[in-house]
């Protein structure tokens, strides 16, 4: 394969990652901390700021897009600390005038007061994590919210002037069924969100639930749930975009679309993960920071703990990764626009897929075939690295 030579900058998000949470749920793998102490805030938005200059030569004065509090629980932050941020931000950073800005948020550690604190600190788009409506579901997932305390959640949100609201669902929880799973969605679309993140429970390594993996719905079941609720989300307007994300017009996640479309992210906060292309070395680099927030926070200027430089063998499998999660694809112009290579190199690959069904046919698309969105992993298997075998 031919060497990288981007010809320009794809879109910059930036994601600020906030690790701390009230408890750790059973199904989480994610890089969150449980704390009933006085979280450190002020402390931890100077580690932020002193890892957002460290990275100000890396990202070049470039705009960005959008911007995504995620976590952890970022609402367990102050309005307060959450301004500072972007306040701070704004200073160095300069942002898009239709910026998106997320704050992910989770029923029982917010209150209308809080999210008209969020609102006015320049928040514009919410992500409240449900994850169910139903109080047998949420006890065995660990969540500290009830079923009502998510519906005010909503209702708070609402009334401190949100109107662009997203609310993460989860279905296959242990002894679910399709009437269950349908009845949350049900409930959801009572309460008149723009987005729907809709994802199946998944039990990882390094979970309460890897240890003791609860009774999960079979196979069969799980074809009822994710059969119904397709359809009712396609009645109720909703498109799916993604493979978990479903919009109403007009009201698909720019944040997220970014990294699905193989633009660049700058990540701050412990553990956060970037992508950064650059053009004056022709290179685009993976990275991710210290983990631990004690640790993150002690650290210097450069909290990088890992780095990995992508090359022209890796990129096909990182590009489609990404790209092909949404279910219309990309164009085939940007796969040479984001990656600096040609997409000559996998042509083989794609006509190969396109053979077996499973890429569609469509001109000027890359994008799977019905069958190939739903054996995605399937699909990706084909742009891994062929590793020689032993000699």
């Amino acid at each position: 394969m031919n060497s990288i030579a981007l010809q320009a900058l794809p879109p910059l998000s930036l994601y600020i990652h906030i690790p701390w949470c009230a408890r750790k749920c059973p199904y989480c793998d994610f890089n969150s901390h449980a704390s009933e102490q006085q979280l450190p805030e002020r402390e931890y938005v100077d580690a932020v700021l002193q890892d957002l200059e460290h990275a100000l030569d890396a990202i070049q004065g470039r705009s960005l897009v959008s911007i995504f509090f995620g976590g952890g629980t970022p609402s367990l932050f102050s309005p307060a600390a959450i301004a500072a941020l972007l306040n701070a931000v704004r200073q160095r950073v300069p942002w898009r005038e239709d910026i998106e800005i997320t704050l992910e948020a989770n029923p029982g550690t917010v209150d209308e007061e809080h999210f008209a604190g969020f609102r006015q600190a320049g928040i514009n788009r919410l992500s409240l994590g449900i994850q169910s409506f139903d109080d047998g579901f949420l006890q065995a997932l660990g969540r500290i919210h009830s079923a009502d305390e998510a519906i005010r959640a909503v209702e708070g949100a609402r009334a401190a002037g949100f109107d662009d609201i997203n609310l993460d669902l989860m279905y296959g929880l242990p002894g679910q069924d399709a009437g269950q799973a349908t009845a949350d969605l049900q409930q959801a679309l009572a309460l008149a969100p723009s987005h729907l993140s809709w994802y199946e429970l998944t039990v990882e390594p390094n979970t309460a639930f890897y240890s003791q993996t609860p009774r999960l719905p079979d196979e069969t079941e799980m074809e009822r749930i994710e059969a119904a609720g397709h359809a009712l989300l396609e009645r109720s307007g909703f498109e799916r975009y993604e493979i978990s994300a479903y919009a109403r017009p007009a009201r698909q996640s720019a944040h997220n679309c970014n990294y699905w479309q193989f633009g660049d992210y700058l990540g701050l906060g412990a553990g956060a993960h970037s992508k950064i292309s650059r053009l004056r070395d022709n290179t685009i680099n993976r990275q991710w920071k210290t983990r631990v927030p004690t640790d993150y926070i002690k650290a210097g200027s450069d909290k990088v703990a890992g780095r990995r430089e992508l090359t022209p063998q890796t990129l096909p499998l990182e590009f489609m990764m990404n790209a092909l999660r949404l279910q219309r694809g990309v164009e085939r112009e940007l796969y040479g626009a984001r990656t600096g290579t040609e997409i000559g190199d996998i042509e083989e690959t794609l006509e190969q897929l396109r053979g077996q069904g499973l890429l569609a046919t469509e001109p000027g698309r890359v994008c799977t075939t019905a069958r190939g969105f739903q054996y995605l992993n399937t699909v990706l298997q084909a742009f891994m690295v062929k590793r020689p075998g032993p000699q």
